[in-house]
């Protein structure tokens, strides 16, 4: 089976989802704060290339390239808004592109349908507007895609090489993209392509993986980054599906489900849309039952796929509507004489098939307004894991210029680096090497036992914690960040703290060797989001 353009060219097909998916992506983009992902992107991006390149030999190096891309951005104008613009003009364009994909392979309809899906599924609104790779990533796909079946109707070993160079460069912005090659030669193996097809393919496919060994070989030393994803179950695969479906829940959903099974009668359009779907997320959740590396937005491309066989589906319902049977005689239709007894006949032709369109567009807007709550709920700062503005805020409120502060676990840091206002005044004591310098992420801490010595100095602390990382419980393993704990622990007494969106800023005082204040003198203050942080009730004692 050849996969052969199905209809026109469809300019506004493509047009209309790239449209929506801008204005989905523009909305709400200064959120108010970057997360931990987003200020590493956005501290790593701002060093010198040099700086970059050295801190690729310890950590980070499957981002390699997307750092360089968003350093030559952030150069422009250093911004959160311009952080994440680069992901909502992948998003369009991924937008565009599956509408040109359900264009070529089913037709105009299926087109526009497939692309505004794909537009209005809330996990494509979050990594749109996300300052990390992973939209861009989706876009090479989808775009790799559209030329393996571009080369295919060429049937010219020269028409390969657009696809082998799209597919290395999205490999190089994200390593597991390389799976997109499971999923193509499975659609090469659905359409029968001839032998000579399959060796111009592995040809392309061969150098590519020469191409990210390399990159493998590094990333591999440092799989540590990883080692906090879990063996995926059965839970996740619910939970992908409910990502990749326009409504996560309810009728939408199973609406969503029911149509996909119809859109696999679109034997060209599934023999592309499937293999996309499945093989990727497939292969990564089997592989990490013996080494765990799935999480859901390392297949954000495989939505694509989804969007596709739901619009098929769409389509074959709409195709259902737009046939009619009667039984009878001759009747006159449109000023026509139409035989329709016992026969399948259009009626109406393009006019039907323009309502149809237009309607399939006011279901989808219907869908998209009935989930508005979720897209609006994920544009808040507080649907991340953390808001480190949030903890900038709370330091400029609270802590003077010259107090020592420590951070627990040192990864807390990212805050001073992302917001730096906050900290620019404050003594970062147990700091040995700023992190662009020490080529790291987050700088190099002081030894053990140097971080007693400087912490004896001093009769106050403020301490930037993570709930969980001051649990007495839970001892880490780092020496560095148990030292901190000790010290905390064995020298000083809680003072005051301050609770904002699970981030804990506390201020430690030496205890006194004559009078050592009972337990449970400490205030806490726990706030509300958009509340100044209140002092505690206790006065505030004479700086040292």
């Amino acid at each position: 089976m050849t996969i052969r353009h199905a209809g026109g060219t469809g300019p506004v097909a493509v047009a209309v989802p790239m449209a929506a998916m801008l204005g989905i992506g523009l909305w709400g983009l200064d959120r108010g704060g970057m997360w931990g992902d987003e200020s590493v992107t956005f501290q790593v991006a701002r060093r010198t290339v040099p700086q970059i390149w050295r801190l690729l030999h310890d950590v980070d190096a499957v981002h390699g390239l997307y750092y360089l891309v968003m350093h030559a951005v952030l150069a422009v104008h250093p911004g959160e808004v311009v952080l994440r613009l680069p992901s909502v003009c992948a998003a369009t364009a991924t937008a565009g592109l599956v509408a040109a994909l359900g264009v070529r392979l089913a037709g105009p309809r299926t087109g526009l349908w497939a692309g505004l899906l794909y537009a209005i599924t809330p996990m494509t609104g979050h990594y749109a507007q996300e300052g990390r790779s992973y939209a861009l990533v989706a876009a090479g796909v989808a775009g790799a895609t559209l030329l393996l079946l571009r080369a295919l109707d060429a049937g010219t070993a020269r028409a390969w090489w657009p696809y082998g160079t799209v597919v290395a460069l999205t490999c190089l912005l994200h390593e597991l993209a390389v799976l997109v090659l499971c999923a193509h030669a499975a659609t090469l193996a659905l359409t029968r392509v001839p032998r000579r097809v399959w060796s111009r393919w592995g040809c392309a496919a061969a150098a590519v993986v020469l191409l990210l060994l390399p990159l493998v070989w590094v990333s591999q030393g440092q799989a540590g980054q990883v080692a906090w994803l879990v063996p995926p179950g059965w839970d996740r695969v619910e939970r992908l599906a409910r990502n990749f479906s326009p409504g996560p829940d309810g009728v939408v959903f199973w609406a969503a489900l029911l149509l996909m099974a119809l859109g696999l009668r679109e034997r060209r359009l599934a023999a592309v849309a499937l293999p996309l779907l499945l093989v990727p997320p497939g292969i990564l959740m089997a592989v990490s039952q013996v080494r765990p590396l799935y999480h859901d937005r390392y297949v954000l491309y495989a939505l694509a796929g989804g969007s596709l066989l739901v619009a098929a589906g769409a389509g074959r319902v709409a195709g259902a509507l737009g046939r009619m049977r009667f039984a009878g005689r001759q009747v006159r239709i449109a000023g026509r004489r139409m035989r329709i007894g016992g026969r399948r006949v259009r009626i109406g032709g393009r006019r039907v098939h323009a309502l149809l369109g237009v309607t399939g567009v006011l279901a989808l807007t219907v869908t998209f307004l009935h989930h508005l709550p979720v897209h609006r709920q994920d544009r808040s700062a507080a649907q991340r894991p953390d808001n480190l503005a949030v903890v900038s805020a709370l330091a400029v409120r609270q802590m003077r210029p010259g107090d020592p502060v420590l951070f627990v676990p040192s990864v807390g840091r990212l805050a001073a680096l992302a917001y730096p206002k906050g900290f620019r005044q404050v003594r970062d004591i147990a700091l040995r090497e700023p992190a662009p310098r020490s080529g790291t992420l987050w700088g190099r801490e002081a030894s053990p036992g140097e971080l007693r010595h400087r912490l004896a100095s001093v009769d106050r602390v403020w301490v930037v914690a993570e709930r969980d990382a001051l649990d007495p419980r839970r001892p880490p393993a780092d020496p560095v960040e148990r030292t901190k704990l000790a010290v905390l622990a064995e020298e000083f007494t809680l003072e005051e703290e301050h609770v904002r969106d699970g981030v804990v800023l506390r201020r430690y005082v030496r205890r006194q060797s004559a009078a050592e204040p009972p337990p449970g003198t400490a205030t806490t203050a726990r706030l509300p989001v958009g509340r100044p942080a209140s002092v505690t009730k206790r006065p505030r004692p004479a700086r040292w």
